[in-house]
C-alpha cells in the first residue's frame, strides 16, 4: 500500500501536468497594440494614415494609368515604373486597411490565419519592391552606360522576364518565411506591440522552438537586400562614372535627369532601411521600430508617384495630355 506521502506527489504531479495542459491552449486570436492605447491620438492618426492611404492609391492608380495611356511612355522604365506602382498599392493595402480598422476598433484583435496572411503578403510586396528598384537600376544602366545597345539589351521579353523574376523571387521568399510559422504553437501571451503581423515580433510569442524561422528570416533577408543593394550600388557606380566622363554640363545634366528619381527613390529607401537595422542597440526601442516601419512600409509607397511625377518631366507632359484631351472631349 502506497504511504500518503507518495500520493500526494502523484496528485501534486497530475495537477502541475494539467495546469501545464491548461496554460498551453492554443491562441487563436492576436492582439496588435499598434501606435498609441491614447483615444483622441488614435483618432488623430486614423485621419492621417486615411489621408497618406488615399494619397497612395490614387497617386499609384494615376501613374499606372497614365502609363496605360499615353504610348510614348511605353519604354522599359516606365514598365517597370508601372509595376512598382502596383507593387505600392499592394504593400500599403496589405497593411494600412487594418491598420485604420484597429486605430477605431475597441477590441484591435486580428486571428492568427489573418496574421499569417498579411505577413505573407508583406514579404511579397517589400521583396518585390527592392527587385523592381534593381531592375530600374540595371535599365537606366542600360541606357547611360551602353546607349547602342539599350534596344536590344532592354527588349520586351527581358523586361517581361526581370519582372517575373521580381514576382517569382519574392513569392519564394514569402513561402520560405511564411510556411514553417504554420508548425509554430502559440499558447499565450498573445500581444504583438506594433501596428501589423510582421515576423520578428510573432516569433517572441511562440511557445515553441523557432530556431529554424529564425535561420531562414536572417538568410533571406540578407541574401534579398543585399543581393538587390549590390547590384543597385554597381549600376549606380557605373551610371555616375560614365555621366562624369561626359564632357558637356548640358550632357551630364541630361544623363543624370534620366535617373534622378530613382536614385532618389532608392536612397531613401535603403537609407532608411539601413538607419533601422544597423542602429545601435543603445538605441534601439520600439517607438523607433515602428517609426521606421512606417517610413518604408506606409510612407515611401506614397512617396514613389509623388517623386516620379514631380521630377520626371516625360510624366508630367503626358498628365497633361491626357487632361487636355478629357476636358476637350467633355466640352
Amino acid at each position: 500500500m502506497e504511504s500518503p506521502l507518495t500520493l500526494i506527489l502523484i496528485i501534486h504531479i497530475l495537477a502541475g501536468h494539467y495546469l501545464e495542459m491548461e496554460n498551453h491552449t492554443t491562441v487563436t486570436e492576436l492582439i496588435l497594440l499598434g501606435l498609441s492605447s491614447d483615444k483622441q491620438i488614435q483618432i488623430l492618426l486614423f485621419f492621417v494614415f486615411l489621408v497618406i492611404y488615399l494619397i497612395t492609391v490614387v497617386g499609384n492608380t494615376v501613374i499606372m494609368l497614365v502609363i496605360r495611356a499615353d504610348s510614348n511612355l511605353h519604354t522599359p522604365m516606365y514598365f517597370f515604373l508601372f509595376h512598382l506602382s502596383l507593387v505600392d498599392i499592394c504593400y500599403s493595402s496589405t497593411i494600412v486597411p487594418n491598420m485604420l480598422v484597429n486605430l477605431l476598433a475597441k477590441h484591435k484583435t486580428i486571428s492568427v490565419n489573418a496574421c499569417f496572411t498579411q505577413m505573407f503578403f508583406i514579404f511579397l510586396s517589400a521583396s518585390c519592391e527592392l527587385f523592381m528598384l534593381s531592375a530600374m537600376a540595371y535599365d537606366r544602366y542600360a541606357a547611360i552606360c551602353n546607349p547602342l545597345h539599350y534596344a536590344r539589351t532592354m527588349n520586351k521579353r527581358v523586361c517581361r522576364q526581370l519582372v517575373g523574376a521580381s514576382w517569382t523571387i519574392g513569392l519564394i521568399h514569402s513561402l520560405v518565411n511564411t510556411v514553417p510559422v504554420f508548425k509554430l504553437h502559440f499558447c499565450g501571451p498573445n500581444e504583438i506591440g506594433h501596428f501589423s503581423c510582421e515576423l520578428p515580433p510573432l516569433l517572441t510569442l511562440s511557445c515553441t522552438e523557432a530556431h529554424t524561422n529564425k535561420t531562414a528570416l536572417l538568410s533571406s533577408a540578407i541574401l534579398i537586400s543585399f543581393g538587390t543593394f549590390l547590384l543597385t550600388l554597381v549600376s549606380y557606380i557605373c551610371i555616375i562614372s560614365t555621366i562624369l566622363r561626359i564632357h558637356s554640363a548640358e550632357g551630364r545634366r541630361k544623363a543624370f535627369s534620366t535617373c534622378s528619381s530613382h536614385l532618389l527613390v532608392v536612397t531613401f529607401l535603403y537609407v532608411t532601411a539601413f538607419v533601422q537595422y544597423m542602429k545601435s542597440s543603445y538605441v534601439s526601442s520600439l517607438v523607433l521600430d515602428k517609426f521606421f516601419s512606417i517610413q518604408y512600409s506606409i510612407l515611401t509607397p506614397m512617396l514613389n508617384p509623388i517623386i516620379y511625377s514631380l521630377k520626371n518631366k516625360e510624366v508630367k507632359m503626358a498628365l497633361g495630355r491626357i487632361l487636355k484631351l478629357s476636358i476637350s472631349q467633355s466640352v
